[in-house]
């Protein structure tokens, strides 16, 4: 069994494409809920004007017959409403307009430099259209459908913006499930309202000065039981699988699993998290009160929540411009302005879950298997029933 994803597509071309391996045959697959996810990137305090002309439906090309998967590839486009404004430019099989100028300007901290020496490029719209952003869209497609697999499996997966910069939430005595909901109705998506007002003055001193913010989100997946992942070779290690897709996120710079950085400051006494048994808890007896480790020991899931922190660094793109060369004239000059978010942490978020759905349901194929939906979750039922032996 293959478990995987591509995309393909630029940021102003036609469309944005996701082909996804892997799923089993009969997955329900429901249009609204992704939707709904794709709606959630879109929004957030300090996005850019472009999520106002974007809507983000898919459009279903392969893999789905009557509303359910058939066990082969999925192909789901979303085309860009904004390439009707960038039809010369970004015209497949079309020719530069006579008055063409390529963009030699390459700004600080974006893939624009180094991507143009990789390729040998003349022109940076080549790098820049596809290191965008936009391609986290059809991510979040393949992350709402992992969600939706996950959901059988009685998982769920949220999160929440942490800080803005400086300005910290506040509420660590709150319940996973209570952060989660809180943050799903505030506009920043997180669960501190005081703090929120901070945060929001701080993006808009930030727009004003034609600056960005980074920050720092957390998503969790509630539910999972243990023993997924691996700890016999260095791939099935989920903390492993969780850190590649997490800093494959653009402008995440920083990838922590549980409190991994607090672990480095600490006596073992102080950070491994203790076991206990008792035979009412569910799935497995054996529990731990604390959960430091981000619900992975060993490179496998324990049984309690798994969860990641992810940094997020501010966008590289300001419109007061950063320090820069012409990469054709070689001249000092200040970077361009390509329209651009003043903070995406929430949208960036979104990715986070989806990335982490993804992550934990190709973890529940591997261990359960299956060419079916119905398979898969007769194995995952004989595989509760083993928890009910270790409670006699």
């Amino acid at each position: 069994m293959r478990w995987s994803f591509k995309t393909a597509g630029e940021s102003h071309g036609p469309g944005m494409v996701v082909l996804m391996e892997g799923l089993p045959a009969d997955l329900p697959i429901d249009v609204d809920f992704i939707h709904q996810e794709l709606s959630r990137r879109r929004k957030g305090v300090g996005t850019s004007p472009r999520m106002e002309i974007e809507e983000d439906q898919i459009e279903i090309l392969g893999g789905v017959r009557w509303k359910k998967t058939l066990g082969s590839p999925v192909a789901i486009l979303v085309r860009n409403r904004d390439y009707q404004n960038w039809l010369e430019m970004m015209d497949p099989l079309g020719d530069p307009p006579p008055e063409y100028r390529e963009v030699t300007v390459p700004r600080p901290g974006h893939a624009d430099l180094a991507g143009m020496m990789k390729y040998r490029f003349t022109d940076l719209r080549g790098v820049i259209e596809r290191a965008s952003a936009r391609e986290t869209v059809a991510r979040c497609v393949a992350g709402a459908i992992a969600k939706l697999l996950l959901a059988h499996f009685g998982v769920t997966v949220g999160g929440f913006v942490e800080c803005i910069g400086p300005v910290h939430a506040k509420g660590e005595d709150l319940e996973w499930e209570e952060k989660i909901a809180r943050a799903r109705s505030s506009p920043l998506a997180t669960f501190d309202p005081v703090k929120e007002g901070e945060m929001i003055e701080l993006i808009e001193d930030a727009r004003k000065r034609g600056d960005t913010l980074g920050g720092r989100f957390v998503v969790a997946g509630l539910g999972v039981v243990p023993g997924l992942g691996g700890y016999a070779q260095y791939e099935e290690r989920l903390d492993a699988r969780l850190s590649f897709y997490l800093m494959s996120i653009p402008a995440v710079k920083g990838v922590e699993i549980g409190e991994g950085f607090r672990a480095a400051l600490s006596c073992g006494s102080e950070f491994h998290d203790e076991i206990f048994y008792h035979a009412s808890h569910s799935p497995s007896p054996f529990f731990r009160k604390t959960n430091r480790s981000g619900g992975i020991e060993g490179g496998v899931s324990t049984g309690e929540v798994v969860w990641v922190r992810c940094s997020m660094k501010p966008i590289p793109t300001l419109l007061r411009g950063l320090q820069s060369v012409d990469v054709s004239s070689k001249e000092a000059v200040q970077a361009r302005y390509e329209r651009s978010d003043v903070c995406a942490v929430p949208r960036a978020l979104v990715v986070g879950e989806a990335m982490v759905a993804w992550v934990l349901a190709g973890a529940y194929r591997e261990k359960f298997g299956g060419d079916s939906l119905e398979e898969m979750m007769g194995n995952f039922r004989n595989y509760l029933s083993y928890f009910e032996t270790l409670k006699k």
